[in-house]
């Protein structure tokens, strides 16, 4: 049996193909389209999942939607009645799209899907409606290995839910409890994200990425203005601070006037006013995180947890929910997000709409999350011969070695490699990789590989078996969802050099014998790599440790800022042209760029993604 879950219209539009329980193909609109977080219909993403199940749409029993959009418009006029008239002005924005398309959302779909299968609408499968949450808490607890466990979904906001606990057992989820829109976590998260001046649903991991180099100064005033947050982690905002629940903005002027001034303009310096609003922010929302683990546990008494929703990418707060957390485990879907929502909508269909059992696999069901569309080596050198591109064709072991020299090199490397990631992390199948050791690396991968904001930290990829060498932390963490501290011996002394800089200028200092992956506070976001998942990834990382002692890599996803992940040999190889990159190997096919032709500095190329 085969069913197609599909998520879209709010922001990262993604499809799904769940055969017999077992999730086949997953992939984001975005990819296919190259705009990034492309919220419209996933008609590619959807081809592509027809095609790796060598199936038409017509071969479909079940296709299921990853919200109740009639739910979600109930929402929106009690919240536009409730603050009248202010509301007046985001009210006659929305409601015309609404009237045209949205509230008639099963004849939307049904006309979008008729077209991808050149098929009559009545011969359509069936077409079904998971909420919201109820999606993202089934992607993370069916895919997981645990039996039983508590399931904690944080996001913006689905229908009503912002923030939902439910109870998983064998094939069943069991909702408990919820907290409810305007009150919600990921929207105060996006407040700051907006205030920061960063784009909201985008720049949520830029606020994380620039909080230690800040204070937390804010903090105090946020728990005593903004949000009411009780013992139990339960909360309430203070509304008359925002704006996003009647208005077309995050924030008001009050909010500007608690902390000091407008908002940051988009693009321009940033002060050290933004990073201790960042380090404010995100202290506060791990201390939500924490109470909320803590009463879960409680009131469930389950030994395992699984996290799913926006806020579940926050690695920094899931990876002291693990530390420090009454869990034994925790296990978050690595498209936590809306995408792994379409997802979680087709599990729910096969578990509980009809019914069947679950087995939980060994590790998680996700196979690591490379469920994208791949290439042949014979496809891939199609592409190469039919534009005449240089290239060196070789054997595995030759290639790993001839990468892993290059690599400790200091050569920067686009690699390209099996099956697509699905969600918002490369994962070492479109990731450009660099060696961890060098302390040029993080700032020459920032400006002139990424061309994004020279603050951003990267993560390392690192043999599972060695990351407690390396890392205060043990276990799995295949999909960069867990930060975690650098050991003290490998850290070095900073000494007075550290202590007497503020903000951006920490960056020049050397804090680890692995700077390019060591943030400024010592952490790393983790990425474990396993020989059963992706053993090609593996197999370089062994042999780069061969050579120069060093089991890791830097690894960060194949685009530049504002672009998708790239997705196909083209996609690999114009990027890897208009960048700094060194090298790309596609497949078993080594580029070097100094064999390539010439081209012209192509602007047009990359204005065309906007900045996030």
């Amino acid at each position: 049996m085969d069913i197609l879950g599909i998520s879209a219209f709010y922001h990262d539009s993604a499809a799904c193909l769940v055969r017999d329980g077992r999730i086949l193909a997953a992939a984001q609109e975005e990819r296919f389209s190259r705009k990034k977080h492309d919220a419209g219909f996933p008609a590619l993403a959807i081809r592509f999942c027809l095609q790796k199940a060598g199936i038409s749409l017509a071969d479909i029993d079940h296709i299921v939607f990853y919200d109740k959009p009639l739910i979600k418009f109930e929402r929106l006029l009690e919240t536009y009645l409730a603050y009248a008239p202010s509301g007046l002005r985001s009210f006659l924005t929305s409601m015309p799209v609404w009237l045209n398309e949205k509230l008639d959302l099963k004849r939307l779909l049904r006309q979008e899907l008729a077209a991808i299968g050149t098929i009559p609408e009545q011969k359509l499968p069936p077409l079904l409606f998971a909420e919201h949450h109820q999606s993202h808490a089934a992607s993370a607890f069916f895919p997981s290995p645990f039996e039983r466990a508590a399931v904690l979904c944080m996001d913006g906001v689905g229908e009503w839910a912002t923030t939902s606990v439910w109870l998983g057992e064998g094939n069943r989820l069991t909702p408990k409890w919820e907290i409810r829109f305007p009150h919600s976590l990921g929207l105060l998260y996006s407040a700051f994200t907006y205030f920061t001046g960063f784009k909201v649903n985008s720049g949520e991991y830029k606020l994380m990425g620039l909080a230690p180099y800040g204070e937390p100064i804010f903090k105090d005033l946020i728990l005593e203005r903004l949000l009411d947050l009780k013992e139990d982690g339960t909360f309430r905002l203070n509304m008359r601070y925002f704006n996003y629940a009647q208005g077309l903005t995050m924030t008001n002027r009050r909010f500007e006037r608690l902390f000091g001034g407008p908002r940051r303009r988009p693009e321009a310096e940033i002060t050290q006013r933004e990073m201790d609003l960042a380090a404010s922010i995100q202290a506060v929302t791990e201390e939500v995180v924490l109470r909320l683990g803590r009463t879960v546990h409680q009131e469930l008494g389950v030994a395992h947890l699984c996290l799913a929703g926006g806020v579940a990418l926050n690695c920094v707060a899931n990876g002291r929910l693990l530390r420090e957390g009454p869990f034994e485990s925790i296990w978050t879907q690595p498209a936590a997000g809306d995408a792994g929502a379409a997802l979680g909508a087709a599990l729910s269909v096969w578990h509980q709409y009809l019914d069947h059992p679950r087995i939980p696999a060994a590790g998680d069901a996700m196979h690591g999350a490379y469920l994208g569309p791949e290439f042949s080596d014979d496809e891939i050198a199609a592409f190469l011969d039919a534009s005449s591109i240089p290239n060196q064709r070789l054997d595995d072991e030759t290639l790993m070695t001839r990468v892993a020299e290059l690599l400790a090199d200091e050569k920067v490397i686009g690699w390209f490699q099996g099956p697509m990631e699905f969600g918002p992390r490369a994962l070492g199948a479109r990731s450009i990789l660099g060696d961890p050791r060098s302390p040029r690396m993080q700032s020459v991968m920032n400006l002139k590989i990424k061309y994004r904001e020279s603050f951003r930290p990267f993560a390392p990829a690192v043999l599972a078996e060695r990351v407690s060498d390396y890392f205060e932390h043990s276990g799995p963490s295949p999909y960069m969802l867990i930060t975690a501290a650098v050991q003290p011996s490998w850290r070095l002394d900073t000494g007075a050099d550290d202590a007497s800089l503020f903000g951006i200028d920490k960056l020049r200092v050397q804090r680890s014998q692995i700077p390019a992956v060591t943030h400024v506070d010592h952490s790393a976001r983790i990425q474990t790599v396993h020989r059963e998942t992706n053993p090609r990834f593996h197999r370089l990382i062994e042999i780069f440790a061969e050579r120069t002692g060093c089991p890791m890599l830097i690894n960060t996803s194949f685009n530049v800022r504002g672009e998708p992940i790239v997705c196909t040999p083209e996609d690999a190889f114009r990027c890897f042209m208009h960048t700094e990159m060194d090298y790309l190997v596609l497949g078993n096919h080594v580029l070097a760029k100094h064999e390539q032709r010439p081209t012209a500095r192509d602007d047009a190329w990359l204005s065309q993604f906007e900045l996030d």
